[in-house]
Order: structure tokens, then sequence, then C-alpha cells
């Protein structure tokens, strides 16, 4: 009896000793693959924290070259502006300078009522010639000695950008004639054409249409 008890005890001890080491081997192996994926966890969080950095860096750089940007058109628009500045000042001295040079001599119009241009007509009249002889005549001088400005208008009747060619075409007309009956050079003629912009008179009258359909000669010395 008691030799069969002593190999039971030695029996259960046996499988207690044996369930024991098989239990610390399962947790070892357990904690050994828990720590492998720590280790794997934590080198991807290395590698993500990596990449943050890098794009903190590049959006970083790439803040610093807006701002480098931003400041080099800052700058570039004020050059532009002082340019502009510049060269307004500069043009409004050349007027200046231009104006106290010269003095008006002479200065004629040449509306329809005084023999000039017809309605929607660019030929100059003969009664216009006339006209323009005459300044010649009373300028007592050599007509190369002065600059001529001329000017067109026109009345409202038809839209402005034909009322501003039409001006054009009858100046330009007024300055082909100085040049080949009075050999004025070129050079010395200036014309320009304000259309219906400058109206002396009403433009809801027929007579006041007829006066606003002029040329203005002047003579600069």
């Amino acid at each position: 009896m008691r030799r069969a008890l002593f190999a039971l005890t030695v029996t259960a001890f046996a499988i207690t000793g044996s369930s024991a080491c098989a239990t610390k081997k399962f947790v070892n192996t357990r904690v050994g693959e828990v720590d492998g994926k720590v280790t794997t966890v934590s080198g991807e969080l290395e590698k993500s924290q990596q990449r943050i950095s890098e794009v903190d860096q590049k959006a970083g750089a790439a803040g610093e070259a807006a701002r480098a940007a931003d400041a080099k058109a800052a700058a570039a628009g004020e050059s532009a502006t002082t340019a502009r500045t510049a060269a307004d000042a500069a043009g409004k001295r050349a007027e200046a300078l231009d104006a106290a040079g010269r003095r008006l001599v002479y200065e004629v119009v040449l509306n329809e009522a005084k023999g000039g241009f017809k309605f929607n007509k660019v030929d100059l009249p003969d009664d216009a010639k006339a006209a323009l002889d005459k300044v010649i005549t009373d300028l007592q001088a050599d007509p190369k000695g002065v600059f001529f400005e001329i000017e067109g208008h026109t009345d409202n009747v038809g839209g402005p950008k034909y009322n501003e060619s039409l001006g054009m075409q009858r100046a330009e007309a007024v300055k082909r004639y100085l040049y080949e009956a009075h050999q004025v050079p070129l050079h010395k003629i200036n014309v320009i054409s304000y259309g219906e912009q400058k109206p002396v008179s009403s433009n809801k009258t027929r007579v006041g249409r007829s006066e606003n359909r002029r040329i203005v000669v002047r003579m600069l010395s």
C-alpha cells in the first residue's frame, strides 16, 4: 500500500513538473513573439516619424521659397512703380520745356460755315485751301520755321470710332495740302483727331453740328 502511494506521488510530481516546464516554454515563446512585434512596430513608427520630419523640412523649404518669391515680386512691383513715376515726371518736364520753347503765332478754325468739310466728307474744299493759303501769307515768313498742329473734330453723328477716323482723315488732308502746296516739312506737322469728343456747339441742331465739324490749325514758333 505504501509503495503504491509513493509511486502515485512520484507520478503526480513528475506530471506537475512537466506541465510547469511546458507552460514556461510557452510563455517564453509568446513573449518572444510579442517582443518581435513590438520591435517591428517601433521600427515602422521610427520610419513614419522620419518621413514626417522629411515632409516638414520640405514644407519649410517650400514656404521659404514662396516667401522669397513674394519678396522678389514685391520688389519688382516697387521698381515698376518707381520707373513709371520717373517716366511720368520726365514726360511732364519734357512737355513743360516744349511748351516753354514754343509760342502760339497763329490759329485758324475751318468749320463748314467757313468753307470747311461738309457732312461725312474728307476732301479738302477749295474754300479751306484758300484759307490755308491766307494763313501762310499772313505769317509773312518762311513756313518752314514754324510748327503746325492740326486737330480734326466731328459732330456726334455716327459711332465714336468712326468719327475719330473721320477727324483724322480730315486732319491728314490739311497736312497733305500744306506739304504739297507750301512745302512745309512733314516732321513739323503734327495731326490728331478728337472725333466727337470736343464739341463747341450743341449737336442737337443742324447749325451746331456744322460748327462741330471743323479743323483747327495752330502755328507755333
